[in-house]
């Protein structure tokens, strides 16, 4: 159904199934990048 991370999360996102604070760990991980969460949350990281 997803094609990466980045997808995944920006539609669990938009279900409001993750918040910015998961998000953010995402990042903390590596999962996703800075920009793909400005790109997903439309704020800066």
């Amino acid at each position: 159904m997803f094609e990466n991370d980045y997808e995944r999360l920006k539609y669990y996102y938009e279900k409001k199934w993750a918040q910015k604070p998961q998000l953010r760990q995402y990042v903390g991980y590596g999962v996703i990048t800075p920009e793909e969460y400005e790109l997903i949350t439309g704020e800066t990281f």
